[in-house]
């Protein structure tokens, strides 16, 4: 067998190269002219899927985080609170964290923990306090923060979302900017 010069090793993997890239491209693009699967058996084959092995959840939107999240920090601003708020979505990962102007460094922090608690167990991290009384070791539950400022967002009876607030001086202040940005969503 015949060895290949440096040069003609180059010119051949380059062309061997470009013969694949040129596939790829090929590739995508039958893919992406592919036509569409018919309405009829799109439609057919998530009816098929439904039933016991598939479930339908309800997500809150960006807008809608973006509009609770702005009616809290519009709260706070209105009594003179420096704060920061999150919203997370029902697996507990943020959607969205505003910064208020002059919120302190662990209010960012605080907010997603404080929203991510109140989604998880579906109530205010208010009344959550009160359960550590009773289970102690809630509070070693890693993204909890069993302080007030965390209001659930439910569809149907279901949490779909949280909003958390943290930077006030209070809990019960952060709470009630929080249930603010809840109450917004109603309108």
């Amino acid at each position: 067998m015949q060895k290949l010069s440096r040069r003609s090793t180059v010119l051949t993997g380059g062309a061997v190269l470009a013969a694949v890239a040129a596939g790829t491209v090929g590739a995508v693009s039958a893919n992406a002219s592919a036509p569409a699967a018919p309405a009829a058996a799109t439609a057919t084959a998530a009816a098929a899927a439904k039933g016991s092995t598939t479930t339908t959840t309800t997500h809150l939107t960006l807008a809608s985080a973006t509009k609770a999240a702005e009616a809290a920090l519009d709260a706070a601003k209105k009594e003179n609170q420096k704060v920061s708020v999150a919203v997370v979505d029902r697996d507990g990962n943020t959607i969205l964290t505003l910064r208020g102007d002059g919120a302190g460094p662990q209010a960012y922090e605080a907010a997603q923990k404080k929203a991510f608690t109140a989604v998880s167990w579906n109530a205010p991290t208010s009344e959550l306090v009160k359960r550590l009384d009773k289970a102690p070791t809630l509070k070693d539950i890693p993204g909890t923060l069993f302080l007030g400022g965390g209001a659930p967002v439910a569809a149907g009876g279901a949490p779909i979302a949280g909003v958390g607030v943290a930077g006030a001086p209070s809990g019960d202040l952060d709470e009630k900017f929080a249930r603010a940005g809840v109450d917004a969503l109603g309108k």
